[in-house]
């Protein structure tokens, strides 16, 4: 477990991260969400003993990372996949990590072939491409074995195997119980991943619940309907007080559940074709929950872009 309590970050006049308290448990896949400059990967620096906080505490099972007796086999993590040496090859990277810290070089291959890379092993590593370097990356946070694992933006570059087999892989390893905490901006890939969010807004919390919770929280349920009779089932909707809108073919309720709008239509004598809960992504929860918060704002207009910060 990650335990957070009253993490706070400044460098000079800036506050990076602001009494940030929350606990990452094992066994679910924990996505860390915020938009850019919201602290997530200064918390992770802090987490991990890189930077030393302001104020509060981070603890892996109740210690300091610090004051870990073997810290690649408590915790694993993947900040940077291109901050390796480049002259050297996949394998002799991964060995020199196994060596330093008193882990069997066996090991290496075990972990090149977990993560698919056994064929490049030999290969050096600047001629790896992004996605080649987040399986390096991976390879390397799961040396020791830890029931730790932190994971920076960790499906940057991948292609959509190498994205299916992360959600996959990161879902297997917490199916083993380990603790497993994912920063990522790809919305759609954390809504099938992730079974708990933190999310983050300018250094402090802002959502600490399951995903399901998060976006039902954060957003409203649409009920859509069509009907070769859309129009008198408007009508039936209007004279009911329930607010809807057009929607090319259907109807979008807002006020009702499938099953009144159902039987508001079976009342009435009315024919259904479809009737189904729109539910919200999690990009559109996530949206509106952190529109206040985002650091730089994109403006478009007679043909250009430009960026204004908040």
């Amino acid at each position: 477990m990650i335990e957070v309590s009253g993490l706070t970050k400044r460098f000079g006049n800036t506050l990076a991260v602001d009494d940030l308290t929350f606990n990452v448990r094992e066994g679910v896949v924990t996505g860390f969400l915020g938009p850019n400059g919201a602290g997530k990967s200064t918390t992770m620096r802090l987490i991990l003993g890189l930077d030393r906080p302001t104020a509060g505490t981070a603890c892996v099972d109740g210690r300091s990372y610090g004051s870990l007796p073997g810290p690649l086999y408590e915790v694993g993590a993947l900040l940077d996949a291109k901050d390796v040496h480049g002259g050297r090859t996949a394998r002799n990277h991964l060995r020199a990590l196994a060596q330093s810290n008193g882990i069997p070089v066996r090991r290496v291959d075990e972990v090149l072939e977990m993560t698919g890379i056994e064929s490049v092993a030999d290969k050096r590593i600047k001629g790896f491409s992004l996605g080649m370097s987040q399986r390096l990356g991976i390879a390397a946070a799961l040396l020791g074995d830890p029931r730790v694992l932190m994971l920076d933006e960790p499906v940057n570059g991948l292609d959509p195997e190498g994205i299916l087999w992360m959600r996959n892989f990161l879902r297997y390893l917490a199916s083993q119980g380990r603790t497993v905490f994912v920063s990522s901006h790809l919305m759609s890939e954390m809504a099938l991943t992730a079974d708990h969010l933190v999310v983050i807004g300018r250094g402090r919390l802002m959502a600490d619940v399951s995903t399901k919770e998060f976006i039902e929280q954060n957003t409203s349920r649409t009920v859509r309907v069509r009907s070769p009779q859309l129009s008198r089932l408007a009508e039936v909707l209007r004279r009911k007080g329930v607010s809807f809108e057009p929607n090319g073919e259907f109807l979008d309720v807002r006020d009702a559940t499938c099953a009144q709008v159902g039987d508001l239509a079976a009342e009435n004598q009315l024919p259904i074709h479809e009737l189904f809960e729109q539910r919200a992504s999690l990009e559109e929860a996530f949206m509106e929950l952190t529109r206040e918060s985002v650091q730089y704002h994109a403006e478009v207009g007679a043909g250009a872009t430009s960026e204004v910060s908040s």
